[in-house]
């Protein structure tokens, strides 16, 4: 996808590392990130456009949805994401113009007063670090709590090493990271009032671009370092880490004791027996303390700092396993992709039709069977003649994959994927023909080595009549052309009834056998009938498969699920007309909807 990152900052912020971070993974994973801000200080592969958002006269936040609308347009902007009020206020017209999401993160507590609730510009869908903030949006600003969820910092845990002192140096050498400006200046003033007498301490601080005037008492027993890029390392460098939000993250996963303490809350050192509340409060950040005075307290601040020289390996490391599994880097970005995702497809009503055939027949009354899953030849070819005329492109999952199914709603795309279940022989005789006609490829689910549809035809209750399935020589030649094959299970049976040992032997065995047959890995699976559970979607995964479909259910958003993909069934009655509305991409919606009302009858 394409995505716009905004946020108003002055000096570096927490919000930006966390935009930059998030900026930095997406595009990894094969999306286009851009960010706009009043400056930009952490390194970032995402394309910087100045706007400042904190010149907040009237016709200066004109001025930035101007820029916005600019920029959404030219650079084919699907979803905005935005990290500050100011952003977000000048965001929220420019997407309600530009029709697109706009999804917002807040990283700290919020003003309340009237224009707030009235005005609260927290877009689609919102996204809190913490609790307490997600719980002052909801009680105090009247946000729908359907509407927003608590996603954590992303962190790569894995580029932090668990280094805890073994030695007790001959100065304790503590680190207060943070700005020096506003209230967390406040905070860390105080601090420095307590401590910055004990001899047996090397003091730093880390954070601010100037060094106020109030703080130049500090200076001949305090080492103020300024805003570093390295601050990892000179956390590895400390004894004990003093901070807020990410900083305690950090200093936690890095193996290094943490007295949290953030603009609203002390809760002095971490341990097992605090870090629920620390989580919940982004380590001291934003509180739920309706008698706050605006001062946090922070005596007993040097008496805490002895108590956490003292933790033990064990229970550093055990914070440590609590923090991995909150800050996930790779879990946070895949969930906030899907919020992506969902919000646009929820915003456009559109999402990538994927069209479930069978059988494709001349039209004799012989070839229809029993069960009707089957388009008669000339208004199959009257479906891919609309196709052709609206402009579609035909892909196959194959071609969707290494992440390239988040380029679907390009500007310059308007793709489809046609699937047939079974592989019958008339796919070869009749649709396949057709196919080449109009340039057009499609995906065939296959059978482990069934040479006919056994599971009909041995149907007790209703038996089908017996249909061939395509050979290897006709699978092979449709291969050559482009036609790509999926798995399908060996005996067509309904997976999610199946004892999980035989399911998983069905899905291992029929994908060795086709893949011996193709020369080449299958990509994509379709559960027979639709029928699955969680535990055959993850045979699924464990098969290597990197997408499975549904019949007619599943979400609404391609993405949300892709071992879960929505399909729409076309039936024998289905002509031009019909087919039209399955495919605008609408129909899902339509059809949800309809059920939604039937089932509250």
């Amino acid at each position: 996808m394409n995505i716009l990152m905004a946020l108003s900052q002055l000096e570096v912020t927490g919000a930006e590392v966390y935009a930059v971070t998030l900026s930095n993974e997406l595009i990894k994973r094969g999306n286009k990130v851009f960010i706009v801000s009043d400056t930009l200080t952490k390194e970032t592969e995402a394309k910087y456009f100045k706007i400042e958002f904190n010149k907040r006269k009237l016709f200066q936040r004109v001025d930035h949805v101007i820029k916005l609308l600019k920029i959404i347009k030219e650079n084919d902007i699907q979803v905005v994401h935005a990290h500050s009020r100011a952003s977000a206020w000048s965001a929220a017209l420019a997407c309600k113009i530009a029709k697109i999401p706009l999804i917002t993160t807040t990283h700290g507590k919020q003003p309340v007063h009237l224009s707030r609730k009235l005005i609260k510009c927290f877009g689609d869908y919102g996204i809190t670090v913490c609790e307490n903030i997600q719980h002052q949006l909801v009680t105090e600003l009247g946000v729908d709590k359907s509407k927003i969820e608590v996603l954590r910092n992303p962190v790569d845990c894995k580029e932090y090493d668990f280094k805890p002192l073994e030695d007790k140096k001959e100065n304790i050498v503590v680190s207060i990271i943070g700005r020096l400006s506003g209230p967390k200046g406040d905070v860390c003033y105080d601090i420095l009032e307590e401590i910055y007498k004990r001899d047996d301490l090397k003091i730093r601080v880390i954070g601010g671009k100037e060094v106020p005037k109030r703080f130049e008492k500090f200076k001949e027993k305090v080492e103020f370092m300024g805003y570093i890029n390295n601050v990892y390392e000179e956390i590895c460098n400390s004894s004990i880490v003093i901070g807020a939000g990410r900083v305690a993250v950090e200093g936690i996963l890095s193996g290094r004791p943490v007295i949290a303490v953030g603009e609203n809350e002390y809760l002095g050192a971490i341990g097992i027996s605090n870090i629920e509340y620390g989580l919940k409060s982004n380590f001291g950040d934003i509180s739920l303390n309706d008698n706050f005075s605006g001062k946090v307290e922070v005596r007993g601040i040097s008496q805490d700092i002895n108590n956490a020289i003292a933790k033990s390996h064990g229970s550093l490391l055990e914070l440590r396993k609590k923090v991995e599994r909150n800050f996930s880097l790779e879990k946070i970005v895949d969930r906030i992709e899907k919020i992506y995702s969902k919000q646009y497809v929820l915003k456009k009503k559109y999402e990538i039709p994927v069209i479930m055939y069978h059988r494709v027949i001349k039209g004799e009354e012989e070839e229809k069977g029993v069960h009707g899953t089957y388009i008669e030849e000339k208004i199959f070819r009257q479906h891919m003649q609309y196709l052709k005329d609206k402009g579609y492109e035909t892909v196959t999952f194959e071609e969707l994959s290494n992440n390239n199914y988040k380029s679907r709603f390009d500007r310059d795309k308007k793709l489809i994927i046609l699937t047939f279940d079974d592989g019958y022989k008339d796919n070869y005789d009749i649709a396949f023909p057709i196919l080449k006609e109009f340039g057009f490829k499609a995906v065939i689910y296959l059978l482990g080595d069934l040479k006919y549809n056994k599971w009909d035809v041995e149907n007790g209750f209703t038996p089908e009549k017996v249909f061939h399935l395509m050979d290897d020589e006709q699978i092979l030649e449709m291969q050559d052309y482009g036609i790509e094959f999926g798995g399908h299970s060996m005996t067509h049976s309904k997976m999610g009834d199946l004892n999980p040992k035989i399911a998983k032997k069905e899905i291992i065995e029929s994908k060795e056998i086709l893949e011996e047959k193709l020369g080449k890995k299958l990509t994509s699976f379709a559960y027979p009938y639709g029928h699955r559970s969680d535990i055959v979607k993850n045979f699924i995964k464990e098969a290597g498969y990197e997408f499975a479909v549904t019949t007619d259910n599943g979400d609404i958003s391609f993405q949300e699920d892709l071992f879960d993909i929505r399909r729409i069934a076309i039936f024998p009655t289905n002509g031009k007309f019909s087919f039209r509305r399955k495919v605008t991409g609408k129909y899902n919606f339509i059809k949800m909807k309809r059920q939604e009302k039937h089932m509250n009858r």
